[in-house]
């Protein structure tokens, strides 16, 4: 049984946009504003330097064990750091094996954007996927190669059939403050940001205001 979460305002690190600020001062700050898990990933980085990374984001997030902490992709990185979960993209290893690396205990994430990408964590033994990123919502410079924008109704419908299959749900890309309450009226569970908060000059209170659209609109 893996670790219970709240996915309601997830934050995506990005090294580059929160520069020159750490990492790890820009999740202390999301955190105190209202973010509830967080993800580190930085696809540039080796994997010592992601794991000295996800290190210190664990001593940002000292205190908060309501706050769930994955790395993206890095499996082995996860394992080291004694992080809470794993985030895998469609490209990445198979959610299967990471699973069996992982063990019941930890959480896994897995990204779609349709309906075939969600039919392959619907055919993997239950248990194995706890969560699905759907997106992007709206493209986003963030991550170029997302695909196509889905739109506030596509996330809807994802979403819908995600959750009948037993998935915690978020949606992701392309999110601000001004589009959060609108993604949280599609159902979904958690809304996830990057630039939102990783390039605010105050993460505290962007954080703050994206947690408050969330509010609104639910």
């Amino acid at each position: 049984m893996s670790r219970a979460f709240d996915p309601t305002l997830y934050l995506v690190t990005d090294t580059a946009l929160c520069r020159p600020r750490p990492v790890a001062d820009v999740v202390r700050a999301a955190v105190a504003g209202g973010v509830t898990t967080v993800q580190v990933r930085d696809k540039t980085a080796a994997r010592r330097e992601l794991l000295a990374l996800t290190r210190a984001v664990q001593d940002a997030l000292a205190g908060r064990p309501d706050v769930a902490l994955w790395v993206n992709d890095a499996v082995d990185v996860a394992l080291l750091a004694g992080a809470d979960g794993v985030h895998l993209g469609q490209d990445d290893l198979p959610p299967a094996e990471v699973r069996a690396l992982l063990g019941p205990d930890r959480l896994l994430g897995f990204s779609v954007s349709s309906v075939a990408e969600l039919d392959v964590a619907r055919a993997l033994p239950p248990g194995t996927v706890d969560l699905v990123g759907i997106g992007p919502v709206w493209s986003t410079p963030t991550k170029p190669d997302a695909g196509t924008a889905l739109g506030p109704d596509g996330v809807r419908a994802l979403a819908d059939e995600a959750r009948a299959a037993g998935f915690t749900t978020v949606a992701i890309g392309g999110i601000d403050a001004d589009r959060a309450g609108e993604v949280a009226a599609t159902g979904v569970d958690g809304v996830c940001v990057v630039s939102a908060i990783c390039t605010a000059e105050d993460p505290q209170r962007a954080a703050r205001r994206l947690d408050e659209s969330i509010g609104a609109a639910r």
